[in-house]
């Protein structure tokens, strides 16, 4: 009966080599499975009965090549041998110079595939063409390169049409493409799966107020100024079908993320007020859906405003390509009034029935795959990420890679935070237990273990990096001139923090975006989580400004701006940002509104009244808490609430204020959800003069 061996001991109980097995166990058709075979010793007998071709054998042994081995260098002087070891040597040595010569480059025939990113050597072996060739021709060009350093994808371009080569350059996001496409599942497997439904629109034309009245959840007064800061995912159920919803924010610095959930989608819903019209993200959501070839659906919103006109809406819309169903043509049209509650049920309906036209499907049964919505840093639970099942059934215990983060599923939560054991095709799921933030919009898949995650990820970061490297190039004599004609430019360095991974990317990308003739916008540093004192010392050293997008500096960090004399901002709005450093840049900076902070309190207890809401028992640390200040809730440095103080107390009676290093209770206006070592921090806004 056949059991299962190691390779190892088959080796040892043989005398030979582990690759000499292999490679008798492989023409014999023996599959090896993590380093054991199931056969029994007959098997074993027959597959060594057969000569395994090609098998390399330990130097000196049977069929192997010949090696000259000298253990003492002087031996040969001495006179060891007949004919002199002068000339033997000699001789031998010129047959072994002739041995280790490489072997001319084979000429590939067809189109070669090229990583990005590539080194000389590597481009030698893809092309078929000698380094020296190679480097003699980048010389030509100008170009001192070695043999270890990497090539741009211009230079590889230009080498393949010198040497009369076909290249297609590949990229790490082209492999993780061809992953996604690999997985082919069987018709009988496939069942049907609830849509993704993707809402888009220009900023302020009432995406999420219209989820929040399918919910019935008040996403929207959470939000910064009522508008979408970032990615969040929901599944609701209508007439028994479960439908799950991706809003994404509509404001001009969110283009990749909004592209990112035209990706994932199967149906674009673009949400159009009424009495606003097109505007410039609602053509760019059309374009987005364009390009992923999904249906789009138009919700007219607003319609219950005295200034609705919904067909002037629908001539501005066919003069993009939207022609709706009325007017002959196939775009479905739904009125509705997210505050109003109107239309709601028809908009699920002819949600379902364009899904019910698509046939969706999936494998839930395959090994479990899907993409990054967002990811951010947890204070209590690390990385935390939302992945949205697209094939297969992911499970808590899974190894999963995303990109160059990997892991393994510890915990895993729905959209209202409820501890989940699975989640199958179009479930949005938040999975704690990844070691890095994987980046908003990667692909996401289960691998065998987490061994080979972290092959994975490693891979990908050294791919990445030598794409990276590749990009760099040094200067030239053209940019040397420019830097000299533009003598006068400087650099306004900025160190960004947001509170998660896909509005930092966008934040960066906005900021970056900004132009001046002067100044040039530099991001020296971005990252996740709360401001702390690395990034001040950095900004310190940098003479850099810190941005703050829905984060908080930690009362050390302050203390050390103050010392160190760096301007740290903070925002809950993007738009604020880009507002004040483009205004920054042309020298308009008038006097405006900025706030105060006044105090900080500890929370140490917290107690329920029934009438009243939760009351938090405080430790005033810093400054002093005031009765009608504002208040902001951090929790580990990240803004959970901003809103007002309801009322101050020293004991039982009210006060005015409370001073550094004396106890009250603070109760908060329209927030309960308080805990032990929450930090309340009091603030007003003055308006103040600011200096250019």
């Amino acid at each position: 009966m056949a059991k299962n061996r190691k390779v190892s001991e088959i080796a040892t109980q043989r005398g030979t080599s582990v690759d000499d097995v292999l490679a008798h166990l492989k023409k014999a058709g023996i599959e090896v499975v993590d380093g054991e075979v199931s056969v029994d010793e007959e098997a074993i007998e027959k597959a060594y009965a057969a000569p395994a071709g090609g098998v390399r054998r330990r130097a000196g042994g049977p069929g192997g090549k010949r090696r000259r081995v000298i253990i003492d260098a002087g031996a040969s002087r001495r006179g060891g041998g007949p004919q002199g070891g002068r000339d033997r040597r000699r001789g031998r040595g010129r047959g072994h110079d002739r041995d280790e010569q490489p072997a001319a480059p084979v000429v590939p025939t067809g189109i070669v595939k090229v990583p990005s990113g590539s080194t000389v050597k590597d481009i030698s072996q893809l092309l078929g063409v000698s380094t020296p060739e190679i480097i003699k021709a980048l010389m030509g060009y100008g170009e001192m390169v070695t043999i270890t350093q990497t090539l741009s994808d211009e230079a590889i371009e230009v080498l393949a049409t010198d040497f009369s080569r076909e290249v297609e350059i590949t990229h790490a996001a082209d492999e993780e493409a061809e992953l996604e496409a690999e997985a082919v599942d069987d018709p009988s497997d496939l069942k049907p799966r609830a849509p993704v439904i993707t809402v888009m629109g220009h900023v302020d034309h009432g995406k999420t107020s219209l989820l929040d009245a399918i919910r019935d959840t008040a996403v929207a007064a959470g939000e910064a100024g009522g508008i979408t800061q970032h990615i969040g995912a929901y599944q609701v159920k209508h007439n028994g079908q479960p439908v799950t919803f991706i809003d994404t924010p509509g404001h001009a610095a969110f283009t990749a993320m909004r592209a990112r959930g035209a990706k994932v989608t199967d149906i674009a819903a673009i949400v159009v007020a009424a009495d606003d019209g097109v505007m410039p993200q609602t053509v760019e959501a059309i374009d987005h859906a364009k390009a992923a070839g999904v249906p789009v659906v138009i919700v007219v919103n607003k319609i219950d405003k005295p200034e609705a006109n919904v067909d002037r809406l629908k001539q501005q819309l066919s003069e993009h390509g939207i022609i709706p169903e009325d007017w002959g043509g196939d775009t479905v049209f739904v009125e509705a009034s997210a505050k109003q509650r109107i239309g709601l049920d028809n908009f699920l309906d002819m949600l379902l029935l364009v899904a019910e036209v698509a046939d969706l499907k999936a494998n839930a049964d395959a090994p479990a795959s899907g993409f990054v919505i967002e990811s951010r840093i947890d204070p209590g639970r690390g990385v935390v990420a939302t992945i949205l099942v697209s094939r297969g059934t992911l499970h808590v215990g899974d190894a999963v890679v995303a990109g160059e983060a990997s892991g393994r599923v510890r915990a895993m939560r729905d959209f209202i935070g409820e501890p989940l054991k699975s989640g199958g095709p179009s479930t949005p799921v938040e999975i704690v237990g990844f070691d890095d933030l994987p980046v908003a919009g990667e692909f996401c898949r289960v691998v065998k273990d987490e061994r080979m995650a972290r092959s994975l990820a490693h891979r990908r970061a050294n791919r990445l990096r030598t794409e990276a490297l590749a990009k760099e190039r040094a200067l030239t004599l053209d940019d040397i001139f420019a830097r000299i004609a533009a003598g006068k430019v400087l650099d306004l360095n900025l160190v960004v923090k947001a509170d998660v991974q896909g509005s930092l990317e966008a934040l960066s990308d906005a900021l970056l975006k900004i132009q001046h003739p002067e100044v040039k916008v530099r991001v020296i540093h971005s990252g996740v989580g709360g401001i702390n004192e690395n990034d001040v010392m950095l900004a310190s050293a940098s003479a850099a400004i810190i941005i703050g997008f829905n984060v908080r500096p930690s009362p050390p960090a302050t203390a050390l701006a103050e010392t160190e004399g760096v301007d740290v901002r903070t925002y809950k709005v993007i738009y604020k940002v880009t507002e004040d450093i483009t205004a920054a840049l042309v020298g308009m900076l008038k006097p405006t509104i900025e706030e105060v902070v006044l105090g900080q309190a500890e929370v140490r207890t917290t107690f329920k009244a029934s009438k009243l809401g939760t009351i938090a028992g405080c430790m005033v640390t810093h400054g002093v808490m005031t009765r009608n200040a504002s208040v902001r809730v951090l929790r580990s440095d990240v803004v959970v609430h901003d809103g007002k103080m309801g009322s101050l107390k020293r004991f039982a009676e009210d006060a005015r204020e409370v001073a550094e290093g004396f106890e009250c209770g603070i109760l908060l206006d329209g927030f309960n959800d308080l805990k032990e070592g929450d930090v309340l921090e009091a603030y007003e806004t003055r308006e103040v003069a600011r200096e250019a």
